[in-house]
Formats: structure tokens, sequence, C-alpha cells
């Protein structure tokens, strides 16, 4: 998973500049989901859903750097790990502090100690992880004449840079800092090769949740990588550069599976957390959907959603049935035979049969969302989003907004079709306030374990 890639950050998407070719070769081996969102328009939720196929409103997590993944949560490193598989978190976490003694990222240590919950507390045996975000050049660095926090060119020298106040932890609690210079992708997967390999080589079955922090700010190349992009602005050729320096790193991943012979019964995603950061003027793409991160409008939980899994999925498809990352667990889950946990209330569901080639299959159930004075419902064709108007920084103060759209004939959420389907629109309504309730009686029962 990236962090902060627009739906329209990729060649296959139809980016005019950036280069990725292996993401490219990655939808054109596999299943692409035209359809395909975050669980929320921010990265931790988003995480969240990930890891447990819930809304995180359920459990706490209501935006980034709030809350924490609660022990009662059953990951999917769990439940996993509970079956014989090795399990291994690399990259981003952002779902809980990873040290409560020192100060690191932004609420670790002291300050942050109800919060900590890292990965090797929700079932993962293997980690290489860090908090938050880091630079995506030398991660745990930043130059001393650093200007900004959206970009900067690499210190030439180790001696003119001092610490970015990030760091990464492994699964026995202790900082690393060996091997955390370069790009930091790539140092993310120098860890998740070794760990792929092992399991190879012992027969096990595995779960790697490889989480880049590209291309979140701030974006930094190395001179490969910028080079390729010399005649665009310097944030661009940052942003751009990173985000292929990830591409080759996915490439690495294919050609490790392949190499080990395991590629044709691994089954393996790519995503992102949300939309592109900034505004139209940044670098990041929607593809020219409405809104970026932050937003329910389409342009921040739209992503880029690739499966390939040549066992079971054939390749060159694509769907226009919606899918979203809280689909992931139940999927896993349907794919071993596993029932849910007991007391479960999923958000998600199995895509194991738009898996099999049931591309056109309908969705039962809308995908809902929650942020930040926002709901939305999607289902098979339309979508609501209400915005409450609350909030100092809302530019719709006071004017709470309804709005319905046909996402199929109109992708961009440009008219208002509410008028024309009162009845889509009141479903919709009781639908999302059915749901909303079920959060709250979902948090309350965590609250008073």
């Amino acid at each position: 998973m990236a962090d902060d890639q627009g739906w329209g950050d990729t060649g296959y998407n139809g980016h005019p500049h950036l280069k990725t070719p292996h993401l490219d070769r990655m939808a054109a081996d596999g299943l692409v989901f035209r359809r395909w969102y975050a669980g929320a328009p921010v990265c931790s939720p988003t995480r969240g859903s990930c890891l447990t196929g819930r809304h995180p409103y359920r459990y706490g997590i209501v935006t980034a750097n709030r809350g924490h993944l609660p022990r009662r949560e059953r990951t999917l490193a769990e439940l996993l790990r509970y079956r014989g598989y090795r399990t291994g978190h690399f990259g981003k976490w952002h779902v809980g502090t990873l040290t409560t003694e020192i100060q690191d990222s932004n609420r670790g240590g002291p300050r942050g100690k109800k919060h900590f919950s890292p990965p090797w507390k929700n079932g993962f045996q293997v980690c290489f992880s860090t908090e938050a975000k880091v630079p995506t050049w030398d991660p745990l660095l930043k130059p001393k004449t650093a200007r900004g926090r959206r970009w900067w060119n690499p210190a030439r020298d180790p001696e003119d840079a001092v610490p970015y106040g990030t760091r990464y932890w492994n699964h026995l609690g202790k900082s690393i800092t060996e091997n955390t210079r370069g790009d930091d992708s790539r140092v993310i997967m120098d860890r998740a090769v070794p760990f792929i390999e092992a399991a190879a080589r012992d027969k096990s079955p595995f779960l790697a949740v490889i989480w880049f922090h590209a291309p979140h700010l701030p974006v930094v190349a190395g001179p490969k990588h910028t080079a390729l992009y010399a005649d665009h602005p310097d944030y661009h050729r940052h942003y751009y550069g990173c985000i292929t320096a990830l591409d080759e790193q996915v490439g690495r991943l294919r050609a490790t599976l392949k190499k080990l012979g395991i590629a044709r019964n691994t089954m393996l995603w790519y995503s992102a957390d949300n939309g592109p950061e900034g505004n139209d003027k940044a670098p990041g793409r929607t593809g020219g959907l409405r809104g970026r991160k932050r937003s329910l409008y389409e342009g921040g939980i739209r992503v880029p959603g690739i499966v390939t899994w040549p066992a079971v999925v054939q390749a060159g498809q694509t769907t226009d049935s919606p899918g979203v990352t809280s689909d992931y667990l139940p999927t896993i889950l349907d794919v071993l035979g596993v029932l849910p946990p007991r007391k479960f209330t999923p958000d998600g569901i199995s895509l194991l049969p738009v898996l099999k080639g049931q591309r056109n299959r309908k969705r039962p159930q809308p995908i809902l969302f929650e942020s930040a004075g926002q709901t939305a419902a999607i289902d098979n064709r339309f979508k609501l989003v209400h915005r409450s108007g609350g909030g100092k920084k809302n530019k719709t103060a006071g004017k709470a907004t309804t709005e319905l759209f046909d996402l199929l004939a109109d992708p961009h959420e440009t008219t208002n079709v509410a008028a024309d389907h009162p009845r889509v629109l009141e479903e919709l309504s009781a639908k999302i306030q059915a749901w909303q309730a079920s959060c709250r009686a979902s948090a309350a029962r965590n609250a008073a374990r």
C-alpha cells in the first residue's frame, strides 16, 4: 500500500508523465478494480480497516493521529498466525505508537503512552515499522538546510543532516538504524524480502503487510529518480521520483515471488490509503475525480486497486464492482474457509466471487463512510454524500449539504441527481443512519470492556 497516492498517480490510469512500469505490468497481469476505495479519506482509519475488516469508527480511530488499534480487535495477522501463518509488517503503521519510553514521531513516548499498540502486539511476528510518516529518502534524517516540509534535496554529506525525529522499530521493540540511508521504499523492501524468502524456504504460508511511506510528504527522491523528471518543477520531480522508486520495489517483490516459485499461489494486493495531498496545483493527481485527501468525494477515497493471484485471477481483467480496504479480511477468511470471529460486526465483504471471474457482480450492501462531519454511501450505481457544514476549517461551515450522484454516468460527481431519485436518496440515507447507530454501539461495547 502506498501513502497518499491518487487514483491518477499511475501510468496504467493514464498519468501523462509518471513512470510506473511495474505497477502497469501488475495491472496487466491481474485484476484492476476501477472502483477501488480506501476505507477513509485519511491514513490511520484506512489502515485499521485493512487489518480488521471493520470501519475504525467502531473502535476509536476517527482520523490520523487519534486513538489506536485496541487489543480486543482481532486483526488479520492474529487470525492467520493462529492458523500457522508467519506474519510480518514492514513500513508505516500509524494505528498506534511504538514506544512508551522516548519521544518518537507524532505521538510516541510518555506523551502517548495510552496509545501504545505496536504491530508486534497485534499479531505480527516480524516487524520493521515506523509510527507515522518519514521522508521518502534517508527516512530518519533531514538536511540542516531543509526548507519547508513538502520536499527537499537529499543531504550530500552525512554531516549536513540532522535527525528527523522518527525511528524504525523491530518486533523486539528495538530502534533500528542500520541500512536506513537512501530510498525509503528500498529500505522497507530490504526487510520484507528476507522474511518472504525464509517463509518460502521453510514452506510456510505467510502474510506480509508492506506499507510504503511514498508519496506522503515530505517527498524526497535520489538523483537517479529525479533525473527522470528533469523538465518538471522541484516538488513534482521529487513526488514523481519517489513513486517511481516505490514502483521499482513492487517489481522487485514480484520478481522475488517468481524466483522463489511461489508467485502462482500468492495473492498480492496493491492499494493506497487515501487520495493525494494538497490542492489542484500539487503534483498528486486524482485522474479528474472530484476532491482530494480528507474529502469523501471520489478523489479523496477512490485509489489504485490491483490484485494478482495467477492460480485464480485471470490476467488482463478489470471490474466496475466496487471494493474497499475493509474487504481484505473477509476475502482472505473466505479463501481459507475460516469463519469470522464471534460477535464480529464486519463492514467489508468477501470479494472471492469477483476474483474468480464474476466481474459484474453486484455488491450486496453499500460501502459506508464517515469522516470529519462527512458521511457517504456507495452502492453499485449511486453515491450519497452528506456534509454537516460544521468545523472551522470547512469551507461550507453552516451549510449542510446532501448530494446524490450517479457514478456510472457521472464519475466526476458534477451533477446532483437527488431530485430525480428520491427513493434512492431515502434508502441510502436510512442505511447510513442505521450504520452509524451500529458503529456507536460497537464503540460503546469496546469502551465498556
